[in-house]
């Protein structure tokens, strides 16, 4: 195949890195993405792509198409931010620079490189005059609020023949591992306020309410599955003073496991749970249901596509003057955890992963990969052992090097799409293998009817 369609990707280097360092410099959280939406959409725009908004009813959820008719291939990108994250470019220690949140899952990095595939496969489709269309699907609330499972919910992804994506990482690999679902549910508890010194017996504390939930919850962690996790977060202590008998709490739940139906099960388990500790404490319980997400189904045959394109596009080297800033910030900073003084940015393109593995963590990726055949590949940006969801990730979002990796994503995404474009058997055999992956039942969306996406703060009071 001639690979000189990939050199749109150079030429609109200054567009993709322009779009990453503007998300990054405006970080938003989940269904407030306002700015970082707006940025990408006049992005594509420019680029020559038709622009729809509103999907799925969501303000910031939007796709770019190019193109006609069979196949579809659509890319995923991802800019929202998290919640308590300050970040600062460069720094070596946490420095939170007055910022309410930031990107410490690099998803500045991971909308841009999406766009960059988007872009490379568009002028595939000029270059070539091959019959397709290529989609670029503006996905927010990937950060606790499952935006594409809402956008799976109203079908947004009907007719995708495949889908890619990426994921910044401290590695270079395509991700063949399985993913946990989830189910995010806010309880709340409503009892009587008093004065805790003259009368506490006439309070019912909805405080001690969540704490005795919290210590049922904890106790239910031995008899679940081991694969199953149980998160929660006192979000609403009832209040400052403890000489008062709080009368209004709320704790927020994460619950994982490595399919829905076994979340839900552990779901309905800790409602149970809840209504014990309303009846000890004598305060009223009730429940808010935020969102869930679906495990990755895995295909083999796109993952085989895209490690050969990263193969064939290859990863850029770091220079030694990158490298330091990795190594200061693995030597200042990264010592508590599993870390590598000596070569910190695993940057090579590890092997192609023929076995699954298992991820602890969640993606709403997955619902997408229930609606068509899915892939996810990652790219180094920050030093091997860095946590995610912290201040060292957001200080390498605008590093030299993520811009390297920018490109070489782009490029590889883009060449995969190109190698379905140009190989339809591909496609076939990817839809087999879906197919038969989702059986029995097929997507079943983990979030209900009536329940509808929210900003964090919308709920949080």
């Amino acid at each position: 195949m001639d690979l000189s369609f990939l050199d749109v990707i150079d030429r609109e280097a200054d567009v993709i890195n322009g779009v990453s360092d503007y998300v990054w410099d405006n970080p938003e959280t989940a269904f407030t993405e306002f700015k970082s939406a707006a940025k990408i959409m006049e992005a594509l725009k420019q680029e020559g792509f038709a622009v729809e908004s509103g999907l799925a009813g969501i303000e910031t959820a939007f796709k770019g198409t190019f193109g006609h008719g069979k196949p579809v291939i659509g890319v995923l990108g991802e800019f929202d931010a998290l919640s308590g994250l300050g970040q600062e470019s460069g720094a070596l220690t946490c420095t939170p620079n007055g910022q309410p949140c930031g990107h410490g899952c690099g998803h500045n990095l991971l909308g841009a490189g999406a766009l960059g595939a988007a872009i490379g496969i568009k002028n595939y489709l000029e270059t070539t005059g091959h019959e397709g269309t290529v989609i670029y699907f503006g996905c927010p609330g990937e950060e606790g609020g499952s935006g594409k499972a809402f956008m799976a919910r109203e079908h947004v992804f009907d007719g995708v023949d495949a889908a890619l994506t990426w994921h910044p990482s401290d590695k270079t690999e395509v991700r063949y591992r399985m993913t946990l679902a989830n189910c995010q549910v806010l309880y709340r508890f409503d009892g009587l306020a008093a004065h805790a010194g003259a009368k506490p017996h006439l309070g019912r504390s909805a405080l001690d309410a969540v704490e005795l939930m919290n210590v049922g919850a904890n106790y239910l962690r031995e008899h679940i599955i081991q694969e199953a996790r149980l998160h929660y977060a006192i979000t609403n202590a009832g209040g400052y003073s403890p000489n008062v008998v709080q009368a209004h709490a709320e704790v927020l739940y994460l619950i994982r496991a490595p399919r829905f139906d076994q979340a839900k099960e552990i779901y309905e388990r800790v409602n149970d749970i809840a209504k014990g500790a309303a009846l000890m404490t004598g305060t009223k319980s009730s429940y808010d249901y935020i969102k869930g997400c679906s495990n990755c189904v895995l295909n083999s045959v796109l993952r085989d596509v895209a490690w050969d394109s990263m193969h064939t596009i290859g990863v850029p080297e770091p220079t030694a003057e990158e490298m330091k800033f990795y190594e200061a910030l693995t030597k200042k900073s990264l010592q508590a955890y599993p870390h590598d003084d000596e070569h910190p940015l695993h940057w090579e393109l590890k092997e192609k992963p023929m076995t699954i593995s298992r991820e602890y963590g969640s993606t709403d990726v997955g619902d997408v990969s229930w609606n068509c055949p899915t892939v996810e590949i990652a790219a180094a940006v920050v030093p091997f052992g860095a946590p995610g969801h912290s201040w060292a990730w957001t200080t390498c979002g605008k590093q030299s090097y993520a811009y390297k990796a920018l490109a070489f994503i782009s490029k590889s995404l883009a060449l995969t799409g190109a190698k379905l474009f140009e190989d339809p058997s591909l496609i076939e055999a990817a839809q087999v293998e879906f197919k038969e992956a989702i059986k029995p039942t097929g997507y079943i969306c983990p979030i209900p009817d009536g329940v509808k996406p929210r900003a964090m703060t919308s709920f949080l009071k």
